[in-house]
């Protein structure tokens, strides 16, 4: 259980989040980042496999196989209870980041 944590940088919180609902492969990782980023975030292969073996030596992510006969070698992946809490504590660093300069940048106005 993880109380606080370093800011995630931009490739762990895709990561994350695009394992907040299901499991998935590293390349649906990768194109979903694409998408939820509107492009601005891609995360290479290299990145990816990188950042996905370190957070499961943190114990943030799980490694799972596909039950598909045509996909029974691909390694899909999963967000643990401890990824979730990680995420979360994240996204609400993040908006207090977010209010905080709102309510510095709307005084001003």
């Amino acid at each position: 259980m993880m109380m606080n944590h370093e800011p995630l940088t931009e490739s762990y919180f895709y990561i994350l989040l695009c394992l907040y609902h299901e499991p998935l492969h590293g390349y649906g990782i990768m194109q979903e980042t694409l998408r939820l980023s509107a492009n601005r975030v891609k995360i290479g292969s290299g990145t990816m496999y990188g950042a996905v073996s370190n957070m499961m030596k943190k114990g943030w992510l799980n490694e799972t196989m596909t039950l598909g006969p045509e996909e029974k070698n691909k390694r899909m992946y999963e967000m643990t209870a401890d990824g979730r809490q990680v995420l979360e504590a994240e996204i609400k660093r993040l908006h207090e980041l977010v209010d905080n300069a709102d309510k510095v940048t709307n005084a001003t106005k």
